[in-house]
């Protein structure tokens, strides 16, 4: 009996050897398809090790799980590390995080003050244009107007002291004088005007137009009858006997 016991022994280990590797495999397994990258290739380091034998492959199996705590372990230190911010922030973070001085904030920042714009030098001033030569006056025009002149002589008449009865006189003498023409000459002596003065600058007592203007003439004329013979009526009498006044 004993030597049939001893004999079984082995027999027994080695069929429980093919349901422990079994089992060792499907346990393998399951915790493979759990596992990242490296825990997989832990777990065929595990499997490997079942075929080396069963104590090899529960020693595969516990570093399995050992290294799947530690990549556990590792993997919630990764993300608490990404949650909470690095203690050891990076200047630029930093410097991000807290305000920036003002770049006045300090004198020794405080920007340059512009140079003080420079004023033009006054220009000297120009000297004033001469005025212009005023124009000459035009020439008069000298009028004859015997209806004119007639009806200015008639309306200063009462002026001397005479009534219009004395215009009749004074019309027939002009006329026959110089048909009351403000540019009447008497070729031979040089009389000139309506009242034939002699010479005709004598009628600039009465205006600076005696030349052109029959009023002046007519004024001046008036005056000479009145101071030579009195009335215009006495000067036509005069002229009947001598053909000159």
């Amino acid at each position: 009996m004993s030597g049939s016991k001893n004999q079984s022994r082995p027999v027994a280990r080695h069929r429980g050897e093919p349901a422990r590797r079994n089992k060792s495999r499907s346990t393998l397994r399951r915790a493979a398809s759990n596992f990242g990258t490296g825990q997989r290739m832990a777990v065929v380091a595990g499997v490997v090790a079942v075929f080396l034998g069963a104590g090899a492959a529960t020693q595969a199996a516990g570093q399995a799980l050992n290294a799947q705590d530690m990549s556990r372990t590792s993997e919630s230190r990764a993300a608490d590390h990404s949650a909470t911010p690095s203690a050891t922030a990076t200047p630029s973070a930093s410097a991000s995080a807290s305000p920036k001085p003002s770049a006045t904030a300090t004198p020794s920042q405080a920007p340059a003050p512009a140079p003080a714009a420079v004023a033009p030098q006054a220009a000297a001033p120009a000297a004033p244009a001469a005025p212009p030569a005023p124009a000459a006056p035009a020439a008069p025009v000298a009028l004859d107007d015997p209806s004119g002149a007639q009806a200015y002589a008639a309306s200063i008449l009462p002026s001397y002291g005479w009534g219009q009865g004395e215009m009749s006189a004074l019309v027939t003498l002009w006329n026959k004088e110089s048909d009351w023409r403000t540019t009447a000459t008497n070729a031979s002596s040089g009389a000139y005007g309506i009242g034939q003065s002699l010479p005709g600058d004598k009628m600039a007592s009465e205006g600076a137009d005696w030349q052109t203007n029959y009023q002046t003439q007519i004024r001046w004329g008036l005056n000479y009858i009145k101071q030579r013979y009195g009335s215009p009526s006495a000067a036509w009498s005069f002229h009947l006997a001598h053909n000159w006044y």
